[in-house]
Parts: structure tokens; C-alpha cells; sequence
């Protein structure tokens, strides 16, 4: 059993940066891959990043491309989501994810753990 524990939410204007962890215990950290979603109030979650095992692929929605990274310290068990340039609509609970399966890494399901949720919320 995998837990994952997410930090470094806050508020912060448009523009600004937030980096996001999730610190997983429980598990071979680097069997997994790693991904994080999002859900807005009255929204359905949707996907945000996600990287393979060994931090080799990396995947991204179009509307975070070019603005968030996300990254993995497979020593420190621990996968990360440096956000830039925030915008208002980026306002969401951020949640990080652990799957097995190395398909469609952009869908939910494919998912078996999954953290408590951090909130982010970008100021107009």
C-alpha cells in the first residue's frame, strides 16, 4: 500500500510560481509512475502532468504545457510540479497519483493511489 502526501499549496497572485511535492511511502517508489490532476469547484478532476518510472517521459495537458514541470527524485521517493506563471482558471485542488500501469497515464483510472489533495489558488 502506497501513501502519498502532497505539500506547498498556497495563494499567490497571477504570475507568480508554486512548486508542488508528493511524498510517497509504503512502496518501491520507482515502480510506479507518477502523475498529478486537478479538480476545480463544480469541475470534474482533470489531468495536469505525469512521468514515467525513471523520469525519461514526461506528459503534459495543453493548457499547463510550457508553464508547469513536473520532475521525480526517485532517492528521495518524492515527485514534484514546479508551477509558473499562474493564472486564475489554474485554481484547484492539486492531487498527486501512483500507478502501476504505464498506459494513458492521462486518464484517472489508471491510477491506484492517490494523495489527500493540496489547495492552489491564483489571485486575479
Amino acid at each position: 500500500q502506497v501513501q502519498l502526501v502532497e505539500s506547498g499549496g498556497g495563494l499567490v497572485q497571477a504570475g507568480g510560481s508554486l512548486r508542488l511535492s508528493c511524498a510517497a511511502s509504503g512502496g518501491t517508489f520507482s515502480n510506479y509512475n507518477m502523475g498529478w490532476f486537478r479538480q476545480a469547484p463544480g469541475k470534474e478532476r482533470e489531468f495536469v502532468a505525469a512521468i514515467t518510472r525513471s523520469g525519461s517521459s514526461t506528459f503534459y495537458a495543453n493548457s499547463v504545457k510550457g508553464r508547469f514541470t513536473i520532475s521525480r527524485d526517485n532517492a528521495k521517493n518524492t515527485a514534484y510540479l514546479q508551477m509558473n506563471g499562474l493564472k486564475p482558471e489554474d485554481t484547484a485542488v492539486y492531487y498527486c497519483a501512483a500507478s502501476r500501469s504505464g498506459l494513458k497515464l492521462g486518464i484517472a483510472t489508471q491510477y491506484d493511489y492517490w494523495g489527500q489533495g493540496t489547495q492552489v489558488t491564483a489571485s486575479s
